[in-house]
């Protein structure tokens, strides 16, 4: 993950998670209107994890 993406997650959760897919994206911005911090806990854990194949 890069310095850019880890800003994006603390500044903007759910844009962070963008290109991950639609159920990424509603996941963060649940839990960003719950709490600003787990929405970027969400970001930081979906944006870290390897992709599975």
């Amino acid at each position: 993950m890069s310095v850019l993406r880890a800003i994006v997650c603390i500044l903007f959760p759910p844009l962070a998670v963008y290109d991950k897919g639609c159920g990424s994206i509603i996941l963060v911005v649940v839990l960003t209107l719950l709490g600003w911090i787990p929405g970027i806990i969400g970001a930081m854990v979906i944006c870290t994890r390897e992709p599975s194949i």
